[in-house]
């Protein structure tokens, strides 16, 4: 069976938003707030995450605490990440995807409401096919999400991609036996996300959108 590209999940903080440090600030102020311990590297490390698995992993020792930190944690976020956007060259890249007759879609671990938030922020509804989000699902690695958008697309797997920054999109892509694109301009090394066998790991939104572009190229020559 020809193995042909038609399309591309992207997940979104790190990987088509330039979020994280925001992401990891206000994890900061809502740890402060509750006087839970919290480094950078540890806040950085989870995120891809569904928010209810952040709180199980950050702060194991006060389940009690969770709600609070939580809501803490995204109002600090919404009121500080007006400025947050696209890295450079992803709308470019995802419009000449689409041209290209490319669907594309989102996994993420935000929630369905953040989602919603900063589609709106970008103006991009309309680019994408289908959206999941981790609250309206299973959390990354678990393959679910993934599942639901091929079910939704009635695509097979091995005729997509997903592209993601770190180890939970990668290994959520392999547990389904999907092809994939790690980057590394987001959360983990090339050297974490090399575990999980990606098709390329890009350093920069140019070198992921020629990797992609091969990919389509590829299919146009099958």
């Amino acid at each position: 069976m020809n193995k042909t590209l038609e399309l591309v999940i992207f997940d979104w903080d790190g990987t088509l938003f330039d979020s994280v440090g925001q992401i990891v600030q206000s994890l900061q102020f809502a740890a402060k707030e509750y006087q839970q311990p919290l480094t950078d590297d540890a806040a950085k490390s989870i995120i891809g995450l569904g928010l209810p698995e952040v709180a199980q992993v950050l702060f194991p020792d006060v389940p009690e605490l969770h709600a609070d930190i939580l809501q803490c944690y995204a109002t600090h976020y919404v009121e500080n990440s007006k400025g947050d956007a696209w890295f450079e060259g992803v709308a470019e890249m995802l419009q000449t995807l689409k041209a290209e007759g490319i669907k594309l879609a989102v996994a993420t671990g935000k929630s369905r409401k953040g989602l919603d938030r900063v589609l709106s922020q970008t103006q991009s509804h309309e680019l994408f096919v289908v959206t999941r989000a981790a609250s309206e699902t299973k959390s990354k690695p678990d393959p679910l999400m993934l599942a639901e958008i091929l079910r939704i697309t009635g695509i097979n797997a091995e005729n997509a991609i997903m592209v993601g920054d770190t180890s939970y999109d990668l290994e959520m892509a392999q547990n389904i036996a999907m092809p994939r694109i790690g980057v590394s301009y987001g959360v983990h090394t090339p050297e974490t996300l090399a575990q999980f066998h990606p098709i390329a790991i890009a350093e920069d939104v140019a070198s992921l959108h020629q990797v992609l572009l091969n990919q389509v190229n590829l299919k146009q020559a099958v």
